[in-house]
């Protein structure tokens, strides 16, 4: 259920609001002042809030400021219609929208429904802008780092840890040449030693598997007496 941390020190509009909510299947909290609401919302979190701005104890800019430490819970801001500078300040500093007084209730329940869209839609951009983060696509190779998924023309291929992070540390600069040394350290830590030579090892078992879905695979270029790159093509 979502809930609704709702403040105000009129108790006729919290008794009102919290019917209205609770008959659209929303889940409400109620709070008389910003002190109390800060410590409820601290210890219950709510999916967003509906703050009055002019309240005793602490006022809605000063809660949402408190609040903006510590969550990014979408707020609405209920104003009077002399608070405009009030509405300035609250859309500055991390407001999502505004009603002012007096309101209809269908209106505050649409608001909500609307912040709550566009916060859902954030955290799905965000999210899939975190996780392009961690693809890598060269040509025909795509490095997916959080799935730990490689594809070659769209098919996959499996790799150990230790293949993907030596592949990964090559197609992240593809024509430049990596020393052997400089895959180890991509492949291994501090604490493990490893021969050269089992990097030479690695590299024989990525280009077969790669050749088992591409038998013309010749993407991981040998240097001899230098390193290996990645040809991008």
């Amino acid at each position: 259920m979502t809930r609704v941390a709702l403040v105000d020190d009129e108790t006729s509009i919290l008794t009102s609001v919290k019917i209205a909510l609770e008959a659209e299947g929303l889940g409400v909290d109620c709070y008389s002042n910003g002190q109390d609401a800060l410590d409820g919302i601290l210890a219950k979190p709510a999916d967003i809030g509906v703050f009055d701005i002019n309240m005793p104890r602490m006022n809605g800019l000063e809660l949402l400021r408190r609040l903006r430490e510590k969550s990014q819970m979408p707020v609405i801001f209920l104003t009077s219609k002399d608070d405009e500078i009030d509405e300035v300040f609250g859309l500055r500093m991390g407001a999502d929208d505004y009603i002012t007084k007096p309101f209809s209730q269908r209106l505050l329940v649409e608001r909500i429904r609307a912040v709550l869209r566009r916060a859902k839609l954030r955290a799905s951009e965000s999210s899939e802008a975190e996780n392009e983060a961690h693809r890598l696509k060269r040509g025909r190779l795509s490095i997916d780092g959080a799935r730990h998924e490689t594809l070659w023309d769209n098919q996959s291929v499996n790799l150990t840890v230790t293949e993907f992070l030596i592949l990964e540390s090559l197609a992240s600069r593809p024509g430049f040449v990596k020393s052997r040394d400089a895959l180890m350290d991509a492949a291994y830590s501090d604490q493990i030693y490893v021969d050269d030579r089992t990097i030479d090892s690695h590299i024989k078992r990525l280009r077969r598997k790669f050749k088992r879905v591409d038998p013309q695979f010749d993407a991981i270029e040998t240097l001899y007496g230098v390193g290996y790159r990645f040809k991008e093509g």
